[in-house]
């Protein structure tokens, strides 16, 4: 008896398209596992080619002691039937079934068998991955992240029920074979892709499963859904139906979700590339088999989808595959339902409220313009099309349409007169005649590819959209026009229209007579024989050089060698807010207190990608810019609210001032966890970067214990002054109660706030690392913002400020109820616009608490966020506002504000004099004269050095 026994078939009826390549590619892996005691069982069906039978003969002759050739009974025709003929012949301890093609990773027996021996369990399973449809990558299904995050064993499959809602179990496991003949497990004979129920139908039975999560099965085929569908909604119906039999309604409905999410709606992203007659066949067979209705909990554009194909709409279902790809832009002609809800139109009555449609206005956002024609007509390319332009978008103007094709990548483009404009109540049809070959000139090089584009105007307004078809829509060689490029007929001589990749219509410039085909084969020669590939790899070698020069470790070695010998220019002082990204915090409040006294002090700011916003009387350098490093070697002062880069040195003639960025909550610098488990340079690094700091602003003795102890910092160091930030705040407390609320501060009306609404900040709390590449995380919140409008939209303006690392993801909501002021450059402008404070873990909160307004905590995830970061102290006890634990808790709340501000305004003066003792309004006046001011500064203006420096 072998240790693994694996099943392979060839030759079954309903197996898909198997040929003697893929059964090589299988046994082949077999044969190289790193458990020497696994064989290949080859499964030869009658029907099998020729091709195939020889292959498997001579696979079988090449291995004699590992591959065995089973030829079954003439009537297992099936696959199904040649898999159960399989498990029949089967000898090892665990067997495990590939279709031909699909490949075993080298240690996976290894590790399947080891992880039943170690758990005795009868189903070991583990992760697999799939050729995608679009160039034959390897790539897992998305939910394997969650079911494998790591090894395990359950008692039964309900307690890890994404083993039968998704189609997990159709390979990559391996079953006890004493097991699967004590439950008497077989595959059903008439069934394609009975791999589907054959899973869940073993992991019922065997009760125990290890979950393994090394990677199992590669190059399993991507499904026809198109030609399979119907085979596919039968094994998914047989499934349900054991789950039903089960007693399991609840993974039943979780199931359906799924096979609309894993089938359905990947079976609608691909109409754009199927050719017409099987969009219709498939429309036509998914109206036929698909007679469950459509889960109501799905996203509104995939229940979209799956409603039309379940009507057979193949058109409509064109269009959804279009919103899929791109959800932002208005697809169809929403039509008013009940209770002012949006439905998709008159024909699909699906809620799609939450897209935010309704909300859009004519210019202001995509339009989807779907191409009906395009055909040639007496040497001109002909293209005809419709526009969709719900009624609520339709503006009171004529409708004027310029075609335009501009050529990729860059700024040239031809513009063509639309005559034909037609508005016919919920869109426009339009239709053109473009002059291709006489009116568009390309170069012949770097411009060989045009898109297109129709403009629409009325009223001054423009909406702009590219021409959205099929694949098949181009009738192939009868749309064809004579180029006529600058550079001659030698760079092309042909315009052919095609549809690209991102289904929008686009001319290309093609080499179809003789001596283009020619010189283009030329040059062809010309830029890949040898001497053109040695001088392409010895200018990539010289990138690759200028790239490093260009480095920062590079740049840093630089300035640590050699610019930080040069002498320090008296009074230069760099300032820097949250590494760049704003000209705000602590330091603008110094800047402007120092411009304010008159110092003669050289200000230069720091940027991380725009200088937008930041002050014109400022030298402006782009952080790790070589002018950047620069004005740091030579600056008599340092200050920033977060850390200069970790890299550098500071001067030794240089007072570095950290007015850091807020008082702490969760746990800081050597507290933190992350910290303490790294090595020891990664620890002494953070401590040299700390160790730089002259002087560390405090503002409450609570600051003194947590902040100054985490980093290790002298009592010499610490500056008991508050943040000059909140000078602004305590100066707003003050003009409040002397004076009231309004007239609001400036910015209300620059961002078009009503007068007659409060104003809620919402600001979360940073949860993770910045995107690969520096770029800002997109995060979606955990506050329902649509929500917030639906039920607080007349009263409450939601003001939503994501941290400085994170962008938000916010949806479409009514105008001037939800407003996204993440990019705006100083939060104390934003907290004394606000009325009502709402966040998690931030330390906004502390600065808030100045204000003496409410403050509304909402902590979905507290016990599990103290819990994997830490914190100070319980938030429940200290909290300055309510803490709630889930939306309705904080909605209830903000419903009865005046209520939950009486009971808590002690708390929250309790919570201002703990944690902001030292913010008396006048903290920029002490830090500067305690840092600048004593150095001797005199009062006079300088403005030198003035501008934006790369």
């Amino acid at each position: 008896m072998t240790d693994f026994s694996c099943v392979i078939t060839a030759g079954g009826e309903n197996g898909g398209s198997e040929g003697p390549d893929a059964l090589r590619a299988s046994v082949a892996s077999v044969l190289g596992q790193s458990l020497r005691g696994s064989e290949a069982v080859v499964v030869l069906a009658a029907r099998a080619d020729g091709p195939t039978r020889t292959a498997a003969r001579a696979l079988a002759d090449s291995s004699p002691d590992r591959v065995r050739l089973i030829h079954p009974d003439p009537a297992a025709r099936t696959t199904g039937a040649l898999r159960n003929a399989g498990l029949d012949a089967a000898t090892g301890r665990y067997v495990l079934v590939l279709t031909p093609g699909e490949r075993l990773h080298r240690h996976a027996c290894r590790n399947l068998w080891q992880a039943g021996e170690r758990s005795r369990a009868d189903l070991v399973a583990g992760r697999w991955s799939r050729t995608t449809e679009e160039g034959g990558k390897e790539q897992e299904p998305p939910w394997q992240g969650e079911l494998y995050a790591r090894s395990r064993t359950v008692a039964r499959f309900s307690d890890a029920p994404q083993l039968v809602v998704r189609d997990a179990l159709v390979t990559g496991f391996c079953l006890r074979r004493e097991a699967a003949r004590r439950h008497g497990l077989r595959y059903e004979e008439d069934l394609a892709h009975g791999e589907i129920l054959f899973g869940p139908l073993a992991a019922a039975a065997v009760g125990r499963i290890t979950l393994v999560r090394r990677l199992i099965v590669t190059g399993r085929a991507a499904p026809d859904r198109a030609r399979d569908l119907a085979a596919l909604v039968e094994a998914h119906r047989r499934v349900a139906a054991t789950l039903d039999a089960l007693g399991l309604p609840v993974l039943r409905e979780e199931r359906e979700r799924a096979f609309v999410r894993d089938h359905l709606v990947p079976l609608a992203r691909s109409f754009p590339r199927l050719p017409a007659a099987h969009r219709t066949q498939a429309a036509a067979t998914a109206a036929r088999v698909l007679t469950a209705p459509v889960p109501s909990e799905l996203p509104p554009l995939e229940r979209v989808a799956a409603t039309l194909l379940a009507r057979g709409d193949a058109e409509g279902v064109l269009t959804a595959a279009y919103a899929l790809s791109r959800p932002a832009t208005v697809c169809a002609p929403v039509a008013a339902g009940e209770g002012g809800r949006v439905e998709w139109d008159e024909q699909c009555p699906v809620d799609v409220t939450e897209l935010g449609h309704q909300y859009r206005q004519f210019g202001g956002g995509r339009l989807m313009n779907r191409l009906t024609r395009c055909t040639a007509e007496e040497g001109r390319l002909l293209l005809e099309g419709r526009l969709v332009l719900p009624p609520h978008l339709t503006p009171d103007a004529p409708f004027t349409a310029t075609l335009e094709f501009r050529a990729r990548g860059g700024a040239r483009a031809v513009a063509f007169p639309v005559d034909d404009v037609r508005h016919d109540g919920n869109g426009v049809t339009w239709g053109a005649r473009a002059d291709v070959s006489r009116l568009l000139r390309p170069v012949g090089v770097r411009d060989t590819a045009w898109d297109a584009r129709l403009i629409v105007e009325a009223g001054g307004v423009r909406s702009v959209s590219d021409l959205f078809g099929p694949q098949d829509l181009v009738e192939g060689a009868a749309v064809r026009f004579a180029a006529r490029p600058r550079l001659g007929q030698l760079a092309g001589d042909t315009w052919e229209p095609y549809i690209t990749l991102k289904d929008h219509l686009a001319l290309r410039l093609t080499a179809r007579r003789r001596p283009a085909r020619t010189t283009r084969r030329l040059v062809r020669y010309a830029t890949h024989f040898r001497p053109a590939r040695k001088a392409k790899l010895l200018a990539r070698a010289l990138r690759k050089r200028l790239d490093r020069y260009r480095s920062r470790s590079f740049k840093a070695t630089m300035y640590n060698t050699w610019l930080i010998r040069l002498p320090v220019r008296r009074g230069s002082v760099v300032f820097e807010s949250h590494m760049g990204r704003c000209y705000g915090d602590s330091p603008r409040a110094l800047h402007e207190e120092i411009r304010r006294q008159g110092l003669k002090l050289r200000p230069t700011w720091s940027y991380d990608t725009s200088p937008a916003g930041f002050p014109a009387d400022a030298r402006l350098v782009r952080r790790w810019s070589w002018r950047y490093l620069w004005a740091l070697a030579r600056a008599e002062y340092w200050v920033d609210n977060q850390g200069f880069p970790q890299h550098l040195r500071k001067p030794a003639r240089t007072t570095y001032l950290q007015t850091w960025h807020g008082s702490a909550y969760k746990r800081m610098g050597f507290d933190e966890t992350r910290v303490r488990l790294q090595n020891a340079p990664q620890r002494e690094r953070l401590q040299q970067a700390v160790h730089r700091f002259d002087h560390f602003l405090v503002r409450s003795e609570h600051d003194v214990a947590t902040l100054a102890r985490a980093y290790r910092l002298p009592e010499d160091r610490l500056l008991r002054t508050g943040y000059p930030r909140n000078d602004a705040l305590v100066a707003e407390r003050t003009r409040t109660e002397t004076e009231g609320r309004l007239p609001r501060p400036p910015l209300a009306g620059a961002l078009g706030i009503d007068d007659h609404k409060k104003v809620v900040l919402y600001a979360p709390t940073f949860r993770g690392g910045p995107a690969a590449g520096g770029k800002q995380a997109r995060r979606r919140l955990l506050l329902d913002v649509r929500e917030f409008a639906e039920r607080f939209g007349d009263s409450y303006t939601l003001l939503v400020r994501a941290h400085y690392l994170e962008a938000a993801r916010l949806p479409l909501c009514p105008p001037g109820t939800v407003i996204d002021v993440s990019r705006h450059h100083d939060v104390s402008e934003l907290l004394a616009l606000a009325d009502v404070l709402v966040t998690d873990y931030s330390s906004i909160m502390f600065d808030f608490a100045l204000l003496d307004r409410p403050v509304l905590l909402y902590a979905p995830d507290l016990d599990t966020y103290a819990a994997e970061r830490g914190s100070y102290f319980d938030l429940q006890e200290k909290a300055p506002g309510p803490v709630t634990a889930t939306q309705e808790e904080l909605f209830a709340q903000l419903a009865e504000l005046k209520k939950s501000d009486i009971r808590h305004a002690s708390h929250r003066a309790a919570f201002a004099a703990e944690f902001g003792a030292y913010d008396r309004g006048d903290a920029a006046r002490q830090v500067v004269a305690a840092v600048f001011s004593r150095q001797g500064a005199s009062r006079t203006t300088d403005h030198h050095d003035r501008g934006a420096g790369r």
